[in-house]
């Protein structure tokens, strides 16, 4: 209860009366918790043995069984005292009391039962949480530990979710009792909110629904509103799924973008890609040891695409990582996989390699980027950057620059994700809605056309580029992915190199990465639809899955990529894909479906 000077309730006022009529045993009560809360502290009372507030602080009073009176007519007389002295008030400031109580005999507490059997034969617990015991107490009082606090940490006596209310006192009684000392002497733990259980809903609050995960948003984020976006959760972010005109669905809207993408110029807001600023100099070797491929001759100003695997051999995640400086890189990782790659890299310079000299900083957020892909992407780029040089031989494929666009400094990247000419543009996050906006004026004439994370599946299923998660499930290696190019075979050492050498991951019959095509070139085959190659066989086996699955119509078929049992040497094999009302046939066959040869890239 909270009282002003004149007695009035008040939240808040500076003069604060503690009141409880209610005593738990031991003196433990609410308001004694809330005086250490505080900063009050305690004296222990031998007579009847209870801790009671020690009252050196002119704000606030305790009392009823908070100031250890607990027989009404004790209660009446000391409140009535306290509260006039504490709030100055006159005689008759407050009507006097009187009731007759009977006193209660003396009091003793027995903080551990007598027990005739031994000590070392039983188990008095005393945090029944943390399974503490009388036994554990002792011992930590051999071991040296006199402090209350101590022996707290020691023997986790009073860390529970309870905070020691229903252990503390027996602890220090106990202690008191071994040591030969008085309890008043050892002080009490501290405390910690709250005295009574909370539910998790309480703690939770408003997290639950659509706030039950922080949301994410890019710089671009309201153009896409704006422009009718419909949005997909990648990570946390928002990430444009795709974005329909005229009431399309979502497979109409992939179409048309895909075919824009190919034919003319598309745009993707690419900001949620992680981004890790790698500095120092052992950064080269650093980068040398976490991807398969070699990087300790990768020229400034080039990109390279890296590969990432687990101590077991398993691709964990992938990206562009690009040099710009002697001893500077920056990696980019999938976008959900961001926080998790950081947390690795830093556990392995913290751990395993601690002599390297690298700094790992995340700038996920500090940089926006628009990729422009496409037949027309690089006149839009002159039309963008006119001073700058595109041309192959100045500019080539897996390369970067600095530029400058409207004052402000910003990197071109040319890498590709789509199999068509592509540059992305970085710039910091508070100019990303302007240079996106930029983007789409110059790309007027050329039809431009906003493209989502949907199309950018299509565009790059159709060049047989993986998406780690997606065709990948923590069981596929390198080899697995038809990617052994990737895998230096005269690198000493790299994350996960020893595992690619065990008897499992050289097996021949492991799933492997192929391509699908159906005998209806019109049938699209579902996601995670199992394959098998008999269908008399009982039971049938199982022989792999589908991955990805899109009607192409830049290849005007339907097209998938799957994991097979020993599908490198089943190109040209028949398979079948059971459905609930039908099977479907389908032929194993290579997984790059368009533009082999890598002209679209270098156009």
């Amino acid at each position: 209860m909270n009282l002003s000077e004149d007695g009035s309730n008040v939240t808040g006022n500076k003069h604060k009366i503690q009141c409880d009529c209610l005593s738990i045993s031991g003196g433990w009560t609410p308001m004694v918790h809330m005086h250490t809360q505080s900063g009050g502290k305690l004296d222990f009372r031998e007579i009847d043995q209870v801790f009671v507030p020690s009252e050196k602080s002119e704000n606030h009073i305790n009392v009823g069984s908070c100031n250890g009176d607990f027989e009404l007519e004790e209660i009446v007389k000391n409140t009535n005292n306290k509260v006039k002295k504490f709030l100055n008030i006159n005689e008759g400031g407050f009507d006097k009391i009187s009731v007759l109580c009977s006193k209660e005999s003396e009091k003793k507490n027995i903080w551990l039962l007598p027990n005739t059997i031994s000590e070392g034969k039983t188990k008095s617990f005393i945090d029944f949480q943390n399974d503490s015991t009388a036994k554990d107490i002792k011992l930590a009082l051999r071991e040296g530990f006199k402090s209350i606090e101590h022996v707290k940490r020691y023997t986790t006596t009073g860390m529970a979710t309870d905070q020691g209310k229903l252990s503390n006192m027996h602890a220090l009684g106990i202690v008191a009792d071994t040591a030969g000392v008085k309890m008043g002497s050892l002080g009490t733990t501290t405390f910690r909110p709250p005295f009574t259980p909370l539910t998790f809903g309480a703690i939770v609050g408003r997290s639950v629904g659509k706030f039950f995960d922080i949301v994410r948003k890019t710089s671009i984020h309201e153009w896409h509103v704006q422009n009718n976006a419909k949005f997909e959760n990648v990570g946390q972010w928002k990430r444009p799924w795709y974005y329909p005109i005229n009431n399309e669905n979502l497979h109409e809207a992939v179409q048309r973008e895909s075919k824009a993408a190919r034919d003319s110029a598309g745009i993707l807001d690419a900001s949620t890609l992680g981004k890790i600023d790698i500095q120092g100099s052992d950064a080269s070797e650093f980068l040398n040891r976490v991807y398969t491929n070699a990087w300790s001759k990768l020229g400034i100003g080039k990109c390279r695409y890296g590969l990432m695997l687990n101590e077991d051999g398993m691709v964990y995640d992938d990206g562009v990582t690009t040099r710009l400086g002697e001893n500077h890189y920056l990696m980019t990782t999938t976008t959900g996989g961001a926080a998790n790659v950081l947390s690795k890299l830093e556990d392995y310079l913290q751990t395993e390699w601690p002599e390297l000299d690298v700094y790992l900083t995340s700038v996920t957020d500090h940089y926006s980027t628009a990729s422009i892909c496409g037949p027309n992407s690089k006149k839009i780029l002159k039309k963008l950057f006119p001073n700058k040089d595109f041309s192959d031989e100045a500019f080539p494929h897996m390369s970067y620059q600095d530029a400058i666009i409207d004052k402000i400094e910003c990197r071109i990247m040319r890498i590709s994700f789509t199999g068509e000419l592509s540059y992305e543009i970085n710039i910091e996050s508070k100019y990303g809605k302007s240079l996106w906006e930029n983007c789409i004026k110059a790309g007027e004439e050329y039809k431009i056309t906003p493209y989502g994370t949907e199309t950018m599946h299509l565009l790059r299923a159709e060049k047989g580029f993986i998406i780690v998660g997606q065709d990948t499930d923590g069981t596929m290696t390198p080899i697995d992915l038809q990617m052994d190019w990737i895998v230096s075979k005269k690198k000493y050492d790299f994350i996960g190199k020893r595992s690619l050498y065990r008897s499992d991951t050289i097996r021949e019959d492991r799933k492997q990465l192929v391509g699908l095509l159906t005998d209806d070139p019109n049938e699209i085959l579902e996601e995670g639809a199992q394959i098998v190659s008999e269908l008399d066989k009982k039971p049938v086996e199982m022989i792999g899955h589908v991955t990805s699955s899109y009607f192409s119509p830049n290849l005007n078929k339907s097209i998938a990529l799957a994991v097979v049992k020993g599908g490198k040497k089943m190109k040209g094999q028949k398979l079948f894909v059971p459905m609930e009302n039908k099977n479907i046939n389908v032929t194993v066959s290579d997984f790059i479906f368009l533009d082999k040869e890598n002209k679209r890239i270098n156009a």
